[in-house]
């Protein structure tokens, strides 16, 4: 059954579980709601790169850290409606566009975004945005465009979030959720792991992400991406177990979401990454590139599948599932 109402303990309990015991629970949760040869493949293009105001500690597009990512402007549609359909073509079913903005403003940039959103969707694609903090009116927007998903991580629990990042705070991130399930947009929000956070942090993010009204459609686990110029990048390098922890426990607590394995994947071995797919791990990030960080490629990613079996979701499977069943 589906829960909304998890107790921290029961989240802690579940967390804690001894390794091998977790990733057979999980698995198992993992079988009955999902087919676990199937994996969802997703695109993460920026379209507009660097210059934001955010000091979030672990971001190479923060204006005030020098990382060597240079400002560019918006990405014209036509540009991006190349890349997407190149990354449809590799297999591709989602495609998200990520903007280095704080928050949304009504101007022409904000137009031109809707705009593309038109295009991807027409290209049947499930179109996702990430482009910070939004109204609820600027959601409707986007949702009348044709927006499928849109992003917004809360990155840690509420109580660590404040040593990455003081430009906004964790109700900010939560607002903008709520925005986005008012105007009827799929919601994905995930976190990073490797922020110098404590176990008991990682409990509480994914906590908080199992007792929303409803659980995010889509919940990416992030390892950190250690850059050089953040004020993260001697961090230590995130721990596959760690991942592979993370991924079953929330598989265990939402099990009908999309567990996505994300940034980190590089430094992960095809065997290290079957792990996180055993452990209920059912969509990935497919690309030379997250944003700015490396990633592996499409070519990368179709020898691992065809190794181990898996095969891409179609687009919008739910919504046609629910009008098959009508």
């Amino acid at each position: 059954m589906i829960r909304n109402n998890w107790l921290i303990d029961e989240v802690k309990e579940i967390y804690n579980t001894p390794l091998l015991e977790l990733i057979y629970k999980a698995a198992t949760i993992h079988r009955e709601y999902n087919d676990t040869a199937e994996v969802q493949v997703c695109t993460l293009l920026s379209i507009k790169t660097g210059g934001c105001s955010e000091d979030c500690s672990y971001c190479p597009q923060a204006a005030r850290y020098n990382t060597g990512v240079n400002v560019q402007a918006l990405m014209q549609k036509e540009d991006v409606l190349k890349y997407a359909q190149k990354a449809k073509d590799a297999g591709s079913t989602r495609f998200c566009m990520g903007a280095a903005w704080r928050e949304v403003r009504d101007n022409r940039d904000f137009d031109r975004v809707i705009d593309m959103v038109k295009g991807v969707n027409e290209l049947g694609m499930e179109v996702c945005c990430t482009l910070g903090m939004l109204t609820e009116n600027q959601a409707h927007k986007l949702a009348d465009a044709g927006l499928y998903a849109y992003n917004h991580n809360l990155d840690t629990s509420d109580t660590h979030y404040r040593e990455i990042i003081t430009t906004r705070t964790y109700e900010d991130r939560l607002n903008t959720l709520d925005n986005v399930r008012k105007a009827g947009v799929t919601v994905c929000c995930g976190g990073i792991i490797g922020l110098g956070e404590a176990h008991d942090d990682r409990i509480k993010m994914l906590h908080t992400l199992a007792t929303l009204p409803e659980h995010p459609e889509s919940v990416p686990i992030n390892a950190l991406v250690r850059v050089k110029g953040t004020p993260l990048e001697n961090n230590p390098k995130v721990d596959i177990w760690d991942m592979v922890r993370m991924i079953a426990t929330a598989r265990i607590l939402m099990p009908a979401t999309m567990v996505r394995l994300s940034a980190g994947r590089t430094e992960m071995s095809v065997a290290e990454q079957a792990l996180c797919f055993m452990a209920g791990a059912n969509s990935i990030f497919a690309g030379d590139k997250l944003l700015t960080t490396p990633n592996p490629s499409f070519e990368e990613d179709n020898i691992m599948f065809q190794l181990l079996g898996l095969k891409p979701r179609e687009a919008f499977k739910t919504e046609k599932a629910e009008q098959f069943s009508v």
